[in-house]
């Protein structure tokens, strides 16, 4: 028995404190939003697959908690990091921190405002899916009638990209008439309450497009819960939960990001990149989003579909 104690002691001991010959690090924001859940899940099951021990911590969008996370992995030899980020300009220090050390970061999702820090940056064409998202949220409004916009997070630059490529497809509609715009930073429950309050001063409101897909489902449970079942909502993401929405016609449309496209492929060029020496060629890339709808949501997963 003492033994054994010893044995457990100098192992925890070693975990806590010492490196693993062969791990990795996810960091992204917090997990109870299933699109960071599932871009950690899958960067994770890659790498396991790859033959890494893998350390994934979230950092619910605090650029000093995401900087302390980077400094464990940094401690414990990580042989690289794949993160979504904390903030464009906050994450700077951090990645390059990690470079300093020797480990390369991968970005995924979200891009820093900085450019040959991250051995690459792998994002999805937020534009251009908004835009999609736009056309089809038009499309469904029939072209006229009060909407409300949900923003995401301001300090994140998707959000004003996705907002940007939103508006630029709805400004050739005279009739559609924005009412409202307003943060509700990438929450369920926040989207809920701004909607509660954005609805009593706009009750003639015809449709809300979000910024994301948790705030769409926020803004679609306060329509229901006020009996304003006719309303249309749109999101962007891709997530389960707004796929059976739309199955459901609770939501009308998302635009599905590839996040098992990018978190896949951003192990891999990591792995590349650590038993070859050999980084990506380019560092920025980007990857179409998908239009999904009552048409073929039947033809999609966890964000991924097949058409």
């Amino acid at each position: 028995m003492k033994s054994l104690k010893v044995f457990l002691f100098s192992f925890t001991l070693f975990f806590a404190s010492g490196a693993l010959a062969n791990m990795m690090c996810v960091i992204t924001p917090a997990h109870d939003n299933p699109f960071f859940k599932a871009e950690a899940d899958i960067a994770e099951e890659t790498a396991k697959a790859l033959g890494y021990d893998v350390l994934s911590l979230d950092h619910g969008d605090d650029a000093k908690v995401q900087d302390e996370h980077f400094d464990v992995c940094i401690s414990k030899g990580a042989k690289f990091i794949i993160v979504d980020n904390a903030g464009a300009d906050a994450s700077i220090a951090a990645f390059q921190k990690a470079k300093d050390a020797g480990i390369p970061v991968y970005a995924i999702d979200r891009e820093i405002n900085a450019t040959g820090i991250a051995s690459a940056q792998l994002v999805s064409n937020n534009y251009q899916g908004a835009v999609l998202g736009g056309e089809e949220f038009i499309k469904a409004m029939g072209e006229k009638g009060e909407f409300i916009e949900l923003i995401g997070k301001e300090t994140d630059t998707n959000a004003g990209i996705r907002s940007k490529g939103y508006n630029d497809a709805i400004a050739d509609y005279p009739d559609m008439v924005k009412v409202a715009a307003q943060t509700a930073n990438w929450s369920q429950s926040e989207a809920f309450e701004v909607m509660e309050k954005l609805i009593q001063a706009h009750p003639n409101v015809k449709g809300v497009i979000a910024g994301n897909d948790t705030m769409a489902l926020g803004a679609s449970a306060a329509l229901k819960a006020a009996g304003m079942n006719n309303v249309i909502v749109a999101g962007f993401d891709g997530s389960r939960e707004v796929m059976d929405a739309i199955v459901a016609g609770d939501i009308n449309h998302t635009v599905l990001q590839p996040i098992a496209n990018f978190s896949e492929m951003a192990v891999r060029m990591a792995h590349e990149e650590v038993t070859t020496g050999s980084a990506p060629a380019t560092e920025k890339q980007s990857i179409d989003c998908l239009l999904v709808n009552a048409g073929n949501v039947s033809k999609c997963g966890v964000f991924r579909c097949n058409f």
